[in-house]
C-alpha cells in the first residue's frame, strides 16, 4: 500500500465530527463497512488510506479523520436487500431465531419487518417459513449484536471498544 496516501486513522460518530471540515465521501456497502485496513477511494476518485488500529462497522455519517485535517464522510450504499414480513410477534421472533441460527446479519425495521442480504438459501428458507418476502433497494443497517460494542446512543461501537466477526 502507498503510505503516501492521505490516511483516516479514527472514527467519529455520525453527528460528533465538524461537517465544516469534509474533505470528501466514501460510499460503502454493509460488507465494505466492516474494515481495519484498506485502500479505498472516495465519492470525487481520490484514494485514501483506512488504517484503523481495530476493525469497525462504520454507520452513516460516520466521519473518517485524516492525519493532517479534514474527514471522510461514510454513506452508506443503496443494495439489494430482501424484506421478510411477519403475520405476528411469534412469528417474526421465529423468523429471526432462523435467521440468527444462520449467523446472518439482519435489520429489525418497522411493522414486523427483518431486512437481510438478499440470498436464494435464505429467500428460501423464509418462504418455507411462511414470511411474506419482497425485495427492495436500501442502505443496510444490521443489528450489531450483542458484542458490538457499548455506544448505545449510536447502535454501534468505534476506535479500540469495537469487535467485529
Amino acid at each position: 500500500m502507498n503510505e503516501r496516501l492521505p490516511r483516516a486513522t479514527a472514527v467519529i460518530p455520525a453527528g460528533y465530527w465538524p461537517q465544516a471540515q469534509t474533505a470528501g465521501c466514501v460510499t460503502l456497502t454493509y460488507a465494505e463497512r466492516c474494515r481495519r485496513r484498506i485502500r479505498l477511494v472516495d465519492d470525487g476518485g481520490q484514494p485514501f488510506l483506512l488504517d484503523l488500529d481495530k476493525p469497525v462497522r462504520l454507520a452513516d455519517g460516520d466521519g473518517l479523520q485524516l492525519m493532517g485535517n479534514g474527514f471522510i464522510r461514510v454513506v452508506a450504499a443503496q443494495q439489494k436487500l430482501l424484506e421478510a414480513r411477519a403475520k405476528n410477534p411469534q412469528h417474526l421472533a421465529r423468523l429471526a431465531w432462523h435467521v440468527g441460527n444462520r449467523h446472518t446479519a439482519a435489520q429489525v425495521t418497522e411493522g414486523l419487518t427483518l431486512r437481510l442480504i438478499d440470498d436464494a438459501v435464505l429467500r428460501l428458507m423464509l418462504q418455507g417459513l411462511g414470511a411474506e418476502l419482497s425485495t427492495i433497494e436500501a442502505p443496510f443497517h444490521p443489528e450489531g449484536g450483542a458484542y458490538a460494542g457499548s455506544d448505545a446512543a449510536h447502535g454501534h461501537a468505534h476506535g479500540s471498544d469495537a469487535h467485529t466477526h
